[in-house]
């Protein structure tokens, strides 16, 4: 019955930007926790952004460099991936990710996620 529904992925030009989207169809008791990941062809899931259940504490892998933003409209339940100045090597399939638990700061880790979406292609090319 729950589902996260990506959307928002496509081919950019390097420099460009994108903005992700993520929505999941069943309201939680609490807020959700959000975060993304991302797998590059031949390389293992890998953590881009997260942002706990009061939608203040954000974290960001080091890929992301300052170029990424995570932010969440828990009234919509939905979560959000801005991606500025993207590079060649953003090229991956991002996923997002919902945990009901509570959490101030999200998780790093795929396992502290209990929903997933399907994922959305992100190609840049140069």
């Amino acid at each position: 019955q729950m589902r996260l529904v990506e959307s928002g992925g496509g081919r950019v030009q390097a420099g460009g930007s994108l903005r992700l989207s993520c929505a999941a169809s069943v309201r939680p008791l609490s807020n959700y926790a959000w975060g993304w990941f991302r797998q590059a062809p031949g390389q293992e899931l890998e953590f881009v952004a997260g942002i706990g259940w009061t939608g203040r504490r954000t974290r960001y892998g080091d890929i992301v460099g300052g170029r990424f933003t995570i932010s969440a409209d828990n009234a919509k339940n939905t979560a959000y991936l801005q991606m500025n100045t993207l590079k060649p090597e953003d090229t991956a399939v991002y996923y997002c990710a919902a945990t009901g638990v509570i959490r101030e700061r999200a998780g790093v880790r795929p396992t502290d996620y209990e929903y997933w979406g399907q994922g959305t292609q992100v190609t840049v090319s140069s």
